[in-house]
């Protein structure tokens, strides 16, 4: 992992230098300083590369003179902000990584902008090569230290720990997604959530003998042709008054999905071991929170299965007894995801009443359907918290798009024998799922405030982006904690 530092400014000698610039920019401090030692070279090479410093354009001049090896430009757009300096940060890291040691030349920013960029540089330094055992030399990125020369190294440095803490968080969840499911299985990815333990957080295993005690049909019933056995895992972290009313986040942990006896097709069926994202963000929440020591009670709930065809499996056609008492025709074993979330749901409603629930799974492929991997698919029935979700998605990047719910769509998981069949059919899909989700929310007991966030389309990254590598993104964990930090906090 790279080093990350803050210094007083100060051209280096050698390695590379980074230009964050925004539009209409005028070289001055460090990279006026680098024009001059290199003739001119860099003036004159930003011309004639166009580059105008627009958020997202980047420019590299090569051996410009002066020592250095490489000069890197990232724009910062027209009015620079935290999230534009992040982009630019992240923007910058693939450019200088083969180098030992590269500094940001940010003397022109203040500490909060110069942490955003240093912020932005790690997310996308990340990488998960442990199964890695023949990758040649030339192809490992070999930056050690990456230094922000700063007018205000200490107050920079200060800003940039609690970043530091969410990126600590954000990779927890990375490496959780990224796991192979012959590795990572219910059991195993309980036991990793103990290492929360060291950050303050209390975590809680409950293991089948704990489950079939509480009643959990639903969830258990998903469990039943994998030969691993679930668990549901309740961490807390209290950072505020002991009396202080939590607020809760669940996660779908489903470390391998092969749809059961409604068996998934083979292509692409490698991916679903990626269906436990939304356990793994809110175990990188939880991380998160309680390493920037979050002045907030938070309880993190997730439920682990492994959902397999076997002579034991559930069928299409079976009935199950939830733990709120609600019976489900179960369908299509193929909707796993809210059979377990539906068991803890209910719990987290019962046990902690907390000022609001919000949900993340990897639900439907009908979201991705309607909103591809731009936004995730948020459901809710209280106004004010989608607000505040929205708000904060804008503010991180991890974008929320509000779906509707209403009687008409809870009409179609109507069923012939039980209280509700666990799918609605094709048309609608991902609404219908939510509605199912939402009977384990508000019940005549009272309302609580509830969001699902559907996260099928944006948890698990094609291509790189400025701020995540190709692969797992742990989305939602930025987009809660901030979420934590502008409203919950204090």
């Amino acid at each position: 992992m790279t080093d990350i530092l803050f210094v007083k400014a100060a051209l280096p000698r050698a390695g590379a230098l980074v230009l964050p610039l925004a539009e209409g920019f005028t070289l001055s401090g460090l990279a006026q300083e680098a024009d001059a030692a290199c003739g001119g070279a860099v003036s004159r090479g930003l011309e004639a590369a166009g580059f105008k410093g627009r958020k997202g354009q980047s420019c590299t001049l090569w051996a410009p003179g002066g020592h250095l090896s490489r000069i890197v430009a990232v724009g910062l757009g027209p009015k620079p902000d935290a999230e534009s300096a992040q982009q630019a940060g992240g923007a910058a890291l693939p450019l200088i990584a083969s180098e030992p040691e590269a500094v940001i030349a940010a003397e022109g920013l203040n500490a909060a902008l110069t942490a955003a960029l240093a912020f932005g540089a790690r997310l996308r330094g990340y990488r998960f090569d442990k199964y890695r055992t023949r990758e040649k030399p030339e192809d490992k990125p070999k930056l050690l230290r990456l230094s922000l020369a700063s007018a205000e190294p200490a107050e920079a440095k200060a800003a940039f720990q609690p970043l530091s803490a969410l990126a600590d968080g954000v990779f927890l969840s990375r490496d959780l997604v990224s796991e192979p499911p012959n590795i990572l299985h219910p059991e195993e990815m309980a036991e990793r959530c103990k290492v929360l333990e060291k950050l303050g957080v209390t975590v809680e295993i409950l293991g089948p003998k704990e489950l079939r005690k509480l009643g959990f049909g639903a969830l258990l019933g998903v469990a039943m042709g994998s030969a691993r056995e679930p668990r549901m895992v309740v961490m807390q972290w209290r950072g505020a008054a002991p009396d202080a009313q939590p607020v809760a986040f669940i996660g779908k942990g489903v470390t391998f999905d092969t749809g059961g006896i409604s068996i998934k097709p083979a292509g692409g069926m490698e991916d679903m071991k990626y269906d436990m994202a939304g356990a793994g963000t809110v175990i990188g929440l939880m991380g998160a929170l309680a390493g920037r020591k979050a002045k907030v009670n938070a309880v993190g709930l997730v439920g682990l299965v492994e959902n397999m065809p076997s002579g034991t499996a559930q069928r299409p056609g079976d009935v199950v007894r939830s733990y709120s008492g609600q019976t489900i025709e179960v369908i299509n074993t193929d909707a796993e995801g809210r059979l377990v979330l539906a068991d803890v749901l209910w719990y987290a409603r019962e046990r902690f009443r907390p000022r609001f629930m919000v949900d993340l799974a990897t639900l439907t492929g009908a979201i991705i359907v309607a909103l591809g991997h731009e936004h995730a698919g948020m459901f809710a029935n209280d106004d004010a918290l989608a607000q505040q979700l929205s708000a904060a998605g804008a503010a991180t990047g991890e974008a929320v798009w509000r779906m509707p719910l209403g009687e008409a769509y809870d009409k179609l998981i109507k069923s012939d024998i039980a209280d509700m069949k666990n799918v609605g059919g094709r048309p609608g899909g991902s609404i219908s799922a939510a509605q199912f989700l939402q009977r384990f929310v508000d019940t005549r007991e009272g309302h609580v405030p509830w969001a699902h966030l559907d996260i099928a389309g944006t948890a698990w990254a094609t291509k790189d982006s400025a701020l995540t590598p190709k692969g797992a993104t742990a989305f939602g964990v930025r987009l809660l904690d901030r979420l934590v930090a502008d409203h919950y906090e204090g």
